[in-house]
C-alpha cells in the first residue's frame, strides 16, 4: 500500500520557520513535491524534487522555502523560513512513481495545515 504521511504544520507568527515533513512508502518515487490551497483557492504548486536533487520552486517562494530529499528514506522536507500570512494554507505532499499500481502512479498525502498569523 502506498502511502504519504506529512507532518510538521502549525501556528507561526509571520517572519517564522516551519519545516514539513513527507514519509512515503510503498513504491519507489521519482518526483516529490510539495502543493498548498488556501481557503478558496485552488491548490498550486509549491515545490519539487526529483530523484536526482533537481529542484524548482514557485516564484512565491523562491529565496523562503528550501525543498530536499532522502532518498533512502523516501522522505522530502520542505523548510518554510521567513513566512507571510499568505502562506497560509493545507499543504500537501505528492509523489510520482516510475511504476503504475492499479493505474495510480501519482499520490498524495492527507495534508498538513500552516497558519501564518500577521
Amino acid at each position: 500500500q502506498v502511502q504519504l504521511v506529512e507532518s510538521g504544520g502549525g501556528l507561526v507568527q509571520a517572519g517564522g520557520s516551519l519545516r514539513l515533513s513527507c514519509a512515503a512508502s510503498g513504491t519507489v518515487f521519482n518526483v516529490m513535491a510539495w502543493y498548498r490551497q488556501a481557503p478558496g483557492r485552488q491548490r498550486e504548486f509549491v515545490a519539487r524534487i526529483t530523484s536526482g536533487l533537481n529542484t524548482a520552486y514557485a516564484d512565491s517562494v523562491k529565496g523562503r522555502f528550501t525543498i530536499s530529499r532522502d532518498n533512502a528514506r523516501n522522505t522530502v522536507t520542505l523548510q518554510m523560513n521567513s513566512l507571510k500570512p499568505e502562506d497560509t494554507a493545507v499543504y500537501y505532499c505528492n509523489a510520482n512513481s516510475p511504476i503504475v499500481i492499479n493505474g495510480v502512479r501519482d499520490y498524495w498525502g492527507q495534508g498538513t495545515q500552516v497558519t501564518v498569523s500577521s
